[in-house]
């Protein structure tokens, strides 16, 4: 068990995270605060989506209220349900796993690599059966996996790719945008994310089909021609739904954080960069790997210890030094839920409890001071000075 020194985020001297924000965030929300309607569905909604679509570079775009009902509205908007299964990672955070049994399919785990700490293309062709109708690939932390030999290996066997992109808005793979690549993608808005609105998700496609049904999806299968609080007619009701809608408030925020991501994906990696010189010639930590071609984000800054010993000797003493550390991600066929409910499978996932084992994830955001910065790598080296 890891000693916390207070569950009051402000007592830490650095924190995991940090909200960035400005004067045009407070201004956008006040402006629909104050128009008094339309907080629910507000022209802000397909005005977030429009940006997004744009910055991605897709057709379309769904914004939800969740990155988790992203995921759950496109495992609806395909169709999956009994007897389906759906290759994931284990490396993961749950909702990417929950998403597959919330339609009652069946996720199948698959190993993972290192360059990306994303799904292995090579080990995917033996987890392929007749029931297999799609590939959830991650992108861990920030960094695109790798998304071009995996739909290889899904065209071949005619198969989907739903990629979670949930922390990767904004990075590239061989010059694309991560989420353009893919049958599907969803982003994740919440906290602690390069873009964040508190909560919120979206889906990004190209299909047209996958767009509407979506859009039914998220407000309770209604397909009014307005948006239903402007709408004096009775509403049509096509299809089982969902009350998933981002609000207008919401989305003036998203807005808002859209017109500086590129800003703030430069300062991430600012910081990022500072950190990995500082710590890159310890044998001791392994710093994130950027594959060529690739662009990271660094939603997330993990690094990589020899053992699981001093992985936790190092969280154990950053936190008592008052700096948040935190293991993302444990994985999701060792909770005890997932234990239970494939109590009787053995499951070959090697890479993937090896990271587990050695991942640590250090503070990031944009705003980091050099004295933030400095007091980090300062702690972290001095750790393995102390335990030579």
């Amino acid at each position: 068990m890891f000693r916390v020194n207070s569950n009051n985020t402000d007592e830490w001297i650095l924190p995991l995270y940090k909200i960035y924000s400005d004067d045009e965030d407070i201004e956008l929300i006040t402006k629909v605060l104050k128009r008094g309607t339309n907080w629910a569905i507000g022209p802000e909604i397909d005005e977030f989506e429009k940006i997004i679509s744009d910055y991605v570079g897709t057709d379309y775009c769904v914004a939800v209220n969740s990155g988790t009902s992203a995921l759950h509205s496109l495992m609806l908007a395909h169709g999956f349900g009994e007897n389906d299964e759906i290759i994931v990672p284990s490396f993961t955070f749950i909702s990417t796993v929950n998403s597959v049994l919330f339609v009652n399919s069946k996720p199948i785990f698959s190993d993972i690599e290192n360059d990306t700490l994303g799904l292995d293309p090579q080990k995917l062709s033996n987890k392929i059966t007749a029931n297999t109708k799609a590939i959830i690939p991650v992108d861990y932390a920030g960094l695109s996996c790798k998304i071009f030999d995996i739909l290889e290996i899904a065209r071949e066997n005619n198969l989907l790719v739903i990629e979670d992109a949930a922390e990767a808005l904004g990075a590239t793979i061989n010059g694309k945008k991560v989420g353009s690549v893919a049958d599907s993608s969803i982003f994740s808005f919440c906290g602690n994310k390069v873009l964040t609105t508190g909560e919120g998700g979206a889906v990004v496609t190209n299909s047209k089909e996958i767009y509407e049904k979506i859009k039914l999806i998220r407000s309770h299968g209604r397909a009014d021609q307005i948006d239903y609080f402007n709408n004096p007619s009775i509403s049509n009701y096509v299809d089982l739904g969902y009350n998933w809608r981002m609000s207008s408030i919401t989305a003036s925020l998203g807005i808002s954080q859209m017109h500086k991501i590129d800003k703030i994906i430069s300062k991430r990696r600012a910081n990022a960069n500072y950190i990995t010189d500082r710590l890159k010639n310890s044998s001791d930590i392994t710093t994130p790997n950027i594959p060529d071609g690739s662009e990271h984000v660094y939603q997330l800054y993990s690094i990589r210890l020899n053992d699981k010993h001093t992985r936790d000797s190092l969280h154990d003493y950053l936190l008592n030094k008052k700096i948040f550390s935190k293991i993302y991600f444990k994985p999701v066929h060792l909770y005890s839920f997932y234990q239970q409910k494939f109590k009787n499978q053995t499951f070959d996932l090697s890479e993937t409890e090896r990271a587990f084992e050695q991942i640590l994830t250090l503070p990031m955001y944009p705003n980091m001071t050099t004295e933030e910065k400095e007091y980090l790598v300062t702690t972290i080296l001095e750790f393995f000075e102390e335990n030579q």
